[in-house]
């Protein structure tokens, strides 16, 4: 029988970027027990919080052997530690453009922990943010009042009496922009030309949805699309009612 894994939701959030933040955790162990862990920071941001709460689940299970099963909706988180950071090593820790690597510290802790239970010990699962998976929806609410310092329980007990319907995942957890199939075209049907978001009624444009997620991440009333082309791009920002020489 294939051994099951330590199923793990993690989530981070921020307020403003920077500003008052907090992470969340959901443990599920195959013996059937949950922990929730959370905490936050006065000062941080949206990506410090979600590599922040990768890091403490992964502290928290150190001592568990076995595989982890991860679910995030960070793909900075998942893109950072399977692909970027090779790269960020090989060249001292700078960017691809010759800048510093931001969050460098946090990084090498979650670099650490990973290395040390094994290869292909852990498996990096992205969700979508809010769109009703229990798990992810659970850390969100955990992170999000650390954030604004509200209160909030935290459970730690059998799965049994665990309100949240937290085994219940999702089929689909490939990485949004990424092919499925090796060796598909980079330009296919569908393929993102840019990503858009308007916060605060200020529209940007971004060349990766990682960039593009952690403007929008906890922003209240904040757009965010994918445009497969330049025609496309400004038809979206023109239904935003924003001017598409503004990006």
């Amino acid at each position: 029988m294939p051994t099951q894994p330590i199923v793990v939701f993690t989530d981070g959030a921020s307020k403003r970027n920077p500003g008052p933040g907090g992470w969340g955790v959901v443990v599920v162990r195959p013996t059937g027990h949950v922990t929730e862990l959370g905490g936050g920071a006065e000062s941080t941001t949206n990506n410090k919080m979600e590599l922040t709460g990768a890091i403490r689940a992964l502290t928290h299970i150190a001592r568990d052997s076995g595989p982890v099963a991860i679910y995030t909706d960070s793909t900075y988180v998942i893109q950072g530690i399977r692909e970027w950071i090779h790269g960020w090593r090989r060249r001292g820790w700078k960017t691809a453009t010759g800048g510093d690597v931001l969050n460098r510290d946090l990084w090498e802790q979650l670099s650490d922990l990973t290395s040390a239970r094994g290869p292909r010990a852990i498996a990096w699962h992205y969700v979508r943010g809010h769109v009703g998976i229990p798990g992810n929806e659970r850390v969100d609410a955990i992170a999000d009042a650390f954030a604004i310092s509200r209160p909030v329980a935290l459970y730690d007990g059998p799965l049994a009496g665990y309100p949240v319907a937290v085994l219940d995942l999702p089929d689909d957890t490939s990485v949004p922009g990424r092919s499925k199939a090796a060796g598909s075209p980079a330009k296919a049907k569908g393929a993102a030309y840019a990503y858009l978001s308007v916060v605060d009624g200020r529209p940007m444009r971004h060349a990766t949805w990682a960039e593009c997620e952690a403007r929008v991440k906890g922003r209240s009333g904040a757009k965010f699309k994918k445009a497969t082309s330049p025609a496309d791009q400004d038809a979206i920002l023109r239904a935003w009612h924003c001017n598409p020489d503004d990006v």
